[in-house]
């Protein structure tokens, strides 16, 4: 399935300046998120994740960030879809993200100087407290669809976007 906002254009050719990845745990109809204390995103809600380092695919980059910014260790994750993310002014990167799903983990959500964990019902996600994104993507990954995501933004505002969904 695809949905777009009305004259959606994605900027081509098109190189990201960072690569990232995000990790969404489920447990029990609940979602562990983050308040992100500080780098892109600071104040927000949202998933752990953070920066490729050099060398490291997708997930070896998703597990070690959940270590660094909750203490606990993800052992079933498994890639749902990629973020792309489109900036207008140049002083934020444009940046691709990989996002994934685990069920289970082992260790404690602990707070860290990067993320103030908690844990939130499916049903009840604070959408008002996130990128303006992640209210399009999230529900279909969470209801088991993958997907494609092309998005543009200026500043915290979402200007574009493009979906694309299809079941796991």
């Amino acid at each position: 399935m695809q949905e777009r906002s009305s004259g959606f254009q994605w900027p081509a050719p098109w190189t990201p300046d960072i690569l990232a990845t995000l990790m969404f745990v489920v447990q029990e109809g609940k979602i562990l998120l983050i308040r992100k204390k500080r780098g892109i995103g600071a104040g927000k809600v949202n998933g752990p994740g953070g920066k490729f380092e050099p060398g490291e695919t997708a997930l070896q980059c998703v597990l070690r960030e959940v270590r660094e910014e909750l203490r606990i260790n993800v052992t079933d994750a498994r890639e749902m879809g990629v973020l792309h993310f489109s900036f207008t002014c140049r002083t934020i990167p444009e940046i691709l993200c990989h996002v994934f799903m685990a069920s289970s983990f082992t260790g404690t959500p602990s707070e860290t100087p990067e993320a103030e964990p908690f844990w939130s019902p499916v049903e009840e996600i604070p959408y008002d407290l996130m990128w303006q994104d992640d209210r399009y993507w999230l529900p279909a990954m969470l209801g088991g669809k993958r997907f494609q995501a092309f998005f543009t933004f200026d500043g915290d505002r979402m200007l574009d976007y493009s979906l694309e969904t299809e079941e796991e």
